[in-house]
């Protein structure tokens, strides 16, 4: 039996999100950097990322989905759409394919996509996959994010 959402799932698969845009703030990065314990001299210094060839303080790995998250409202608009609470889903999975680096005053695009959305174990959890392309302020194709959210569903065992 599958769940109950707001709206049909598969009628959201493919549905393509409008783009979201986030700025690479040197001291929001900064702040990252120390909280995440980064200690290489290319996240701490422009001249030693310059020497090691960025154009400036690269991003670590992972910051460009905390960015994404910190200016725009990222995986909630899908939740909101399936008229599902936020106490009820979990992270599932994260992946990252980089193209080129992101750096320090760069303005990034987001365009993200519900790639699928899909029931697990009878229907107690239902897994929504984004998929989302960065591009910087120039176009240039930075990265693709992909991300799995779990949603359980309580009418099926999904300890609600």
């Amino acid at each position: 039996m599958a769940a109950t959402f707001a709206v049909d799932p598969q009628t959201l698969t493919g549905h393509v999100f409008p783009p979201q845009h986030a700025f690479v703030e040197p001291r929001r990065l900064r702040f990252f950097i120390e909280t995440i314990g980064e200690t290489s001299p290319v996240y701490h210094s422009a001249e030693a990322a310059r020497a090691a060839g960025y154009r400036d303080i690269p991003v670590p790995p992972t910051y460009l989905f905390c960015l994404q998250g910190l200016d725009n409202p990222g995986s909630i608009k899908v939740l909101d759409m399936l008229g599902v609470d936020i106490g009820r889903i979990l992270h599932g999975e994260q992946k990252f394919v980089y193209h080129r680096p992101a750096c320090v005053g760069d303005w990034l695009t987001y365009v993200t996509r519900i790639a699928a959305i899909t029931d697990k174990k009878g229907g107690a959890l239902t897994m929504v996959t984004q998929e989302t392309r960065v591009e910087n302020g120039e176009g240039a194709h930075v990265a693709d994010l992909t991300s799995t959210i779990v949603i359980r569903n309580p009418q099926h065992g999904g300890n609600g």
